[in-house]
């Protein structure tokens, strides 16, 4: 297929600079490929205007959430290059990738200053506050809450805050969650060696410290990394630590949020399991290239980045059961659906999976596992509505698009939801 498939036009005004408030009031587009419109309806067939709230009455009991527990790092980086015998210069550098425990990928601009060998000192800068005036550095962690999941096998972060927040368990019953410092800052500063320099502006950074000890300096130094849609038409602040991510993060180490999952709150959590819809946590740490658009002419041409994932044994005995049960998996996110499907094999059986997945999925896949999707609105051209459009069909997709916009629906990651069925559900 031909990337041109995919693209249309996305006015300026759709895109949210903020989110919905509280959480669960964006709007959630119902998009039922085989649906049929009632007579008198004021949206096409197979579509239907809701909001997040509403998600119990749009699920069954027994069907089984899947949620992407991954917690963004301040991954934007400040500082100045330094050179034997050169003048200082201020670079930004975006952390996209780790490659070891002292090293990591990131894009740096202006990168055509950049040199193997050059030094590069980070610092804090001001930071803003909702009113856009700065804000005084505490040091105090930001109040976010995190929930654990058994048979998790990632290291906890170096520092933890007291807990914040509840979140309701599967069985119902609540469990105490701590924040971190993944998004908040200190005076501190963090060095680091160009040790490899790439094609556009991509570097890798050796850092004086590693482990532990690189993320908490990262943590005190580093910036909420707001996709170039939203940093571009202003500046990040205060509120931004807390917004950028989901109130059931825990596992460091995504450069961006898992956007669908910014919507969900400790309340419609519980709401859901009361009404018999229960939830399992899957990782997949969010690379920055998630949101880029497709360059080449044809799918065949694009070559998909590659994003580190976890299912625990746990995790897939629960989603196993419950599709064996009759319930239906919904992925909270593509990132959740894309680590599912890792994990999948032809069986339609989810087996424990630690590693890298590259999956690229298009027209025509198969899907193992998720029978429903619950996504925000993706750029055109993009993978992600690529895949949206493999679950619920192009066609489908292209209305509901257009629907969106016209009906005023917010695009991006501080915007509204859809709820996808795949083209075969009844």
């Amino acid at each position: 297929m031909r990337t041109d498939d995919f693209d249309f036009d996305l006015p300026d005004a759709a895109i949210a600079l903020r989110p919905a408030r509280p959480r669960d009031a964006a709007r959630l587009l119902v998009v039922r490929p085989r649906g049929q419109a009632a007579p008198a309806a004021t949206v096409p067939p197979g579509l239907e205007d809701r909001i997040v709230r509403d998600l119990p009455e749009l699920l069954a009991p027994g069907d089984l959430l899947v949620l992407n527990d991954t917690r963004v790092i301040a991954a934007r980086l400040d500082g100045v290059r330094h050179r034997a015998g050169g003048e200082g210069a201020r670079i930004e550098a975006t952390l996209i990738e780790r490659l070891a425990p002292d090293r990591w990928r990131a894009l740096a601009r202006p990168g055509k200053r950049l040199r193997v060998g050059d030094r590069i000192e980070f610092s804090p800068l001001p930071q803003l506050g909702v009113d856009g005036t700065e804000a005084p550095s505490t040091g105090e962690p930001s109040p976010l809450a995190g929930e654990g999941r058994e048979g998790g096998r990632h290291d906890p972060p170096a520092r933890r805050a007291p807990p914040s927040q509840s979140l309701p368990r599967e069985g119902g019953g609540v469990s105490r969650g701590g924040g971190d410092e993944s998004l908040t800052h200190s005076a501190t500063t963090l060095a680091a060696t160009i040790v490899e320099k790439g094609e556009a502006g991509e570097v890798v950074l050796a850092f004086d410290l590693a482990g532990a000890d690189l993320d908490a300096a990262v943590a005190g130094v580093g910036h909420v990394p707001l996709p170039p849609y939203i940093a571009g038409k202003r500046a990040e602040d205060a509120a931004d630590r807390e917004d950028y991510q989901t109130v059931f993060a825990r596992e460091p180490g995504a450069v961006a949020a898992p956007t669908a999952g910014l919507h969900l709150t400790p309340e419609l959590l519980a709401r859901l399991a009361a009404a018999g819809v229960g939830h399992v946590f899957v990782t997949l740490h969010v690379g920055a290239g998630t949101f880029l658009p497709v360059k080449s002419d044809t799918l065949e041409g694009h070559r998909m980045h590659a994003e580190r994932g976890t299912v625990t044994e746990a995790a897939a005995d629960r989603i196993n059961a419950a599709r064996a049960a009759g319930g239906r998996i919904v992925a909270v996110g593509t990132t959740a659906l894309r680590i599912l499907e890792s994990a999948a094999g032809e069986d339609r059986l989810v087996r424990p999976f630690d590693g890298a997945t590259e999956i690229f999925i298009t027209p025509g896949y198969r899907f193992r596992t998720v029978d429903v999707l619950m996504t925000n609105f993706h750029l055109p051209r993009s993978t992600l509505f690529m895949l949206v459009s493999a679950f619920s069909g192009l066609d489908a997709m292209q209305r509901a698009y257009a629907h969106a916009l016209a009906a005023g629906y917010r695009f991006y990651s501080y915007g509204d939801a859809s709820l996808l069925f795949p083209t075969d559900a009844p």
